[in-house]
């Protein structure tokens, strides 16, 4: 791609990417707390505003949590082996066991998310990205492995202020451009404009939260769940409305005629206080008081909309509730039933991606067979609530019961990382190898020694 080339195509895909900008800063803006405000009428006064700012409950952020938290990539295993594949170093190196959860969560946020893959030394660089910073332009947004181009887009500050640099990916190079923070002026950034790295690829790999056959769009976590959030927040702004100007009881006086100042002003009659009482020298001065109003018909509503949110969410309810009464082990499991499947949908979706940018890096790296392994996969933590008593139980009853060996199971229980897993597999190997070393010993010291010869020692007078 030449020079003149890079930056229109740079311009095309930029004015591409500007349509999908609004949708996924709504949902930046809904993630972040900047909720659309309840109706304010005409003249509202500062304590109106006061409580319409406090009038948001960010419950969205939880729904992406949740899931998150439960998804975990442990390995990177070859096909019909225990140990962890030759990409697994360049993960590592990357820094990926912490970085991952920053890929699942923007595809769950916003429906989608990237990585790019290009050559590095000493190994390939893997580079995580947003939506909001990466678009992938492909020719089937449906069935395409690889996209044709990539256009990754930022902000960056110099000494002289802030400039715009956008770079494109094609499938043999790099091109970083520069420009205003606008985007005008754009051109190819000095020597290092282009960085070839003769992949035959885009180095780009997405990973979506939900698999969209239609090519409408892909769509995630937080999209669906915003009108509902603006309910839960107009009913929470009701809430504090009624605490605010008629959860108190309210005191009423009549046949008194109000006292008037120097002046000849009205002035108040009472000024309510704990220590204070009525009283009126008029026969005929009637006091009452207005009840307080119910609250418990907004906290309903409350906690209806949020269950509703649970339900569309598939997230169980004590979550985002904090409610957890006496719930035996079959009750939790049976309200983490949606959630567990949920969870297992989204590691199939995004185990392809990450075994997709594995296969990707070993191609980075030079390893043609790591490239064309196309049957490993991505190793998940087992992240489920179980009690650990049980699991063990159960898993020492495959051993027992079905022959399991012992050392196939030790993955599965639960917090267990891989690396714990490798350390046990090398004591118990170091354990089998002094047992069978004890066990000579033994033998040795258990047969009958041969008995000495008779006859004249030599070199002794007889």
């Amino acid at each position: 791609m030449g020079d003149d080339e890079a930056v229109s195509t740079a311009r095309r895909l930029l004015k591409l990417r500007e349509a999908e900008q609004p949708r996924l800063k709504r949902i930046a803006d809904y993630m972040c707390g900047q909720h659309a405000s309840v109706y304010v009428p005409r003249g509202a006064r500062a304590e109106y505003r006061w409580l319409i700012d406090r009038a948001k409950v960010k419950i969205l952020p939880l729904v992406v949590t949740v899931v998150s938290q439960n998804m975990y990539v442990d390995g990177y295993r070859p096909k019909g082996s225990d140990d962890n594949a030759a990409p697994w170093a360049v993960w590592q190196a990357n820094r990926l066991d912490a970085r991952q959860h920053g890929v699942h969560r923007a595809a769950l946020t916003y429906g989608a998310s990237y990585v790019v893959v290009m050559p590095g030394k000493p190994v390939p660089v893997i580079t995580p990205f947003s939506p909001r910073r990466l678009t992938a332009l492909y020719a089937d947004p449906v069935n395409d492995e690889w996209p044709i181009f990539a256009i990754e887009d930022r902000l960056e500050n110099t000494v002289k202020g802030q400039r715009r640099v956008v770079r494109v990916y094609d499938d043999q190079a790099r091109y970083t451009l520069t420009g205003k923070p606008d985007g005008t002026e754009l051109r190819l950034d000095g020597d290092n404009a282009v960085m070839q790295h003769n992949l035959g690829v885009c180095p780009v790999v997405r990973f979506v939260n939900t698999d969209d056959l239609d090519g409408d769009g892909v769509l995630g976590e937080v999209e669906p769940l915003i009108d509902a959030q603006d309910q839960l927040n107009m009913t929470t702004f009701n809430l504090l409305m009624a605490q605010q100007y008629a959860a108190f009881r309210q005191r009423w006086v009549t046949g008194m005629a109000p006292p008037v100042d120097d002046a000849g002003n009205p002035i108040e009659p009472f000024r309510s206080r704990v220590d204070g009482l009525f009283v009126a020298e008029d026969a005929d001065t009637r006091f009452g008081e207005f009840g307080q109003t119910d609250l418990k018909g907004y906290l309903d509503s409350r906690e209806a909309t949020i269950r509703h949110i649970s339900t569309l969410s598939q997230v169980p309810p004590y979550h985002l509730l904090g409610q957890m009464v006496n719930l035996s082990a079959e009750a939790l499991a049976a309200a983490r039933d949606g959630l567990d499947r949920k969870i297992d949908e989204r590691e199939s979706l995004f185990g392809e991606g990450w075994e997709q940018a594995l296969r990707l890096a070993g191609l980075a790296a030079g390893d043609k067979r790591a490239w064309e392994d196309t049957a490993a996969q991505v190793v998940w933590r087992d992240t489920s609530a179980r009690s650990l008593a049980q699991t063990v139980d159960a898993l020492g009853k495959l051993v027992t019961m079905l022959g399991v060996p012992p050392q196939e199971l030790w993955e599965r229980v639960p917090g267990v990382t891989q690396t714990d897993v490798g350390r046990w597999k090398k004591a118990a190997e170091q354990g089998d190898a002094m047992g069978r070393l004890n066990g000579i010993i033994e033998k040795q010291m258990s047969q009958p020694r041969a008995a000495a010869p008779v006859g004249p020692v030599p070199g002794v007078a007889a």
